[in-house]
């Protein structure tokens, strides 16, 4: 049994968001809570409320699943659509940048013997 959460729009780079979901990806759910938590990248928030939702609608979803044997089967991000943004530049001109957004997805599932 699998049960999946996303968060989409978050305003951060897809690249930068990989570097701490790619830490968690495999790994015990509340192993995962705790590497989320003393994580020193400002993305962590936002994937561990994913993660506390995934494991939220896991139990939801059934009435006797073990939390304690959850684990984070998939995780991954995507890129969302940019946001493009000018600032001003030299001699009347314009530079055009980027303001990337991530789609982050959470999969966890109930550890089979």
């Amino acid at each position: 049994m699998e049960a999946r959460a996303t968060a989409k729009y978050i305003r951060v780079s897809p690249q930068k968001a990989r570097l701490v979901v790619d830490l968690i990806r495999g790994k015990n759910a509340g192993e995962a809570m705790n590497i989320l938590h003393f994580t020193k990248k400002r993305v962590t928030r936002e994937i561990e409320k994913v993660l506390r939702s995934a494991i939220s609608n896991a139990e939801q979803k059934s009435e006797n699943v073990d939390v304690d044997r959850l684990f984070v089967s998939r995780a991954y991000v995507n890129d969302a659509p940019r946001q493009k943004r000018v600032r001003p530049a030299p001699f009347g001109r314009a530079y055009r940048y980027q303001r990337r957004m991530s789609h982050v997805t959470v999969v966890v599932e109930e550890l089979q013997d």
